[in-house]
């Protein structure tokens, strides 16, 4: 795995700035328990914020040595992270939505050309399912993934995922738990579901 140059953009800092970071008790999308969250829809909405983002992942792409001729996010959280990221890394993007089966699948209206090499983004990547079944429809539409970039790696073991290369710009590990394994401390606290 690839992290960016953490002097170049401080990304904990942005959430806070934003407003994104939090802390309590939360149901994370994975059925995890955690004591801290990062609300990257929050972070989106601000042009700025975004911009700065999608051109620090572009550049670490860049540095990575990874190179794509488009950049594909899962719906919607990664529609707005895939457009900035390809605007500064000079390619198209496109999204991958959910086809109500489970899985994702890519709109009519794109197109991959058979072999076409792309990189997938995601915003906060903790089991990276959401991003995965991006890579799958994308690859199921005759593209080929060459890499995959987020903002913030939470993964307790880090490196690539699933064989893909993966680009960081940050790496927090904040401690999740199983739900028959939250600590009183914890379970103490008013759960939010997210």
């Amino acid at each position: 795995m690839t992290h960016a140059d953490p002097a170049a953009l401080d990304i904990l800092d942005l959430y806070r700035q934003a407003g994104a970071y939090h802390e309590g008790h939360f149901l994370l999308a994975s059925g995890r328990h955690s004591p801290k969250f990062l609300q990257s829809t929050t972070v989106l909405q601000y042009p700025q914020y975004t911009e700065q983002i999608g051109r620090a992942l572009a550049g670490a792409l860049r540095g990575a040595g990874i190179d794509a001729q488009l950049v594909i996010g899962p719906a919607m959280g990664g529609v707005v992270l895939a457009y900035e990221t390809a605007r500064h890394y000079g390619t198209r993007a496109i999204f991958a939505e959910k086809d109500g089966q489970g899985g994702m699948k890519i709109r009519e209206a794109f197109t991959l050309q058979p072999g076409e090499t792309f990189v997938a983004v995601e915003d906060v990547l903790t089991t990276g399912g959401s991003v995965l079944k991006a890579v799958r429809a994308a690859e199921a539409a005759g593209g080929r993934c060459v890499g995959i970039a987020c903002i913030v790696d939470r993964r307790a073991d880090g490196g690539d995922l699933q064989g893909y290369p993966l680009v960081a710009l940050t790496r927090l590990v904040f401690d999740t738990y199983a739900p028959d394994e939250v600590p009183a401390w914890l379970a103490a606290l008013p759960l939010q579901e997210i």
